[in-house]
């Protein structure tokens, strides 16, 4: 079938955008208040997957990269469909202005964490899909929504992810205790840190990535039809949290510079979203001060701002 005009601009950009993030990489970091001082720059990778069924690709799209904290975006959309608006009875929805693994904002709080992406309110996630799913689908829950939303025959982890948070996620056992001390958590800390690392190690490329937070897309609201029209509003929350939380004490730059809902993994992914038209998914593994990719959040700025996709204003192309 023949490319849409709509389509083939979109693949000019992307491609143009690449080309130009890899060719400036350097001087991009350069300029990104590195965590790391002295780290090659790149590779950069881009997808992004359209609600009429178009994937346009660039750079380095197919390099596996661990999800990390983007897989809190989909735990979430479990934790909903599983309770409702009951999970913000456990975990806020207001940016922190803390760091993510911050313990804290808990004691400010009373246990209950500031919002579902800081690691307190990712752990209350889980906890509540531990309690609310049977024994034999908990521990998988957010590996086989990966596997079936991004059409994956099969979901690698990464070894490195698993064993780091086994051997060294003293830091979230000591939040999940205090938030068991404030009575939000439930499940056993063993069970709950299984099911996460889990969710975080979940490897998958650009063009996997962006196929799977294509239903966080489909925002338009039908009264006609009961059950449409739920899921349409619930994208909307997630995309508000998105919005507002997901890149930590980052997030109003991210709103500011890109303007669109989004996700950042310390992987060095970020799942972005186009309502009712697309979703994107960048790499490069190299971050700033707030654990988001240099490369990735220059990229969205440029996508965004040569297609005019924004939450805030009608788009330039399409």
């Amino acid at each position: 079938m023949a490319e849409t005009e709509a389509a083939g601009e979109l693949r000019r950009i992307v491609t143009e955008i690449a080309r130009e993030v890899e060719a400036n990489a350097a001087e991009i970091e350069r300029a990104g208040d590195a965590k790391e001082e002295g780290l090659a720059p790149g590779p950069f990778g881009i997808a992004v997957a359209t609600i009429n069924g178009d994937m346009v690709l660039g750079g380095a799209a197919d390099t596996p990269f661990p999800l990390q904290s983007i897989a809190k975006v989909f735990a979430l959309e479990l934790a909903l469909c599983a309770i409702g608006d009951d999970v913000f009875k456990r975990v806020g929805r207001e940016p922190s202005g803390d760091p993510f693994n911050s313990i804290v904002d808990l004691e400010r709080t009373g246990g209950i964490p500031r919002n579902p992406f800081v690691n307190a309110g990712a752990l209350a996630v889980v906890d509540i899909l531990v309690e609310s799913l049977d024994d034999d689908t908990q521990a998988r829950a957010v590996v086989d929504f990966v596997r079936h939303h991004g059409q994956q025959d099969e979901v690698a982890l990464n070894e490195e992810v698993l064993a780091s948070e086994h051997e060294g996620g003293d830091l979230n056992r000591a939040m999940m205790s205090f938030m068991r001390h404030h009575g939000n958590l439930r499940s056993s800390l063993d069970e709950v840190m299984e099911a996460y690392v889990k969710q975080c190690a979940i490897m998958l490329d650009c063009e996997g990535l962006a196929r799977t937070g294509l239903f966080l897309a489909r925002t338009r609201r039908n009264p006609q039809d009961e059950e449409a029209d739920a899921v349409a509003t619930r994208m909307r929350k997630l995309l508000a949290l998105m919005m507002t939380c997901g890149h930590y004490d980052g997030s109003g730059d991210f709103a500011l510079r890109v303007g669109l809902p989004a996700k950042s993994g310390v992987g060095g992914g970020i799942l972005a979203v186009v309502p009712e038209t697309a979703a994107i998914a960048v790499w490069s593994p190299n971050l700033d001060q707030h654990g988001n990719s240099m490369l990735g959040v220059r990229a969205l700025e440029m996508l965004a701002h040569r297609t005019g996709w924004s939450v805030f204003g009608p788009p330039l192309i399409g």
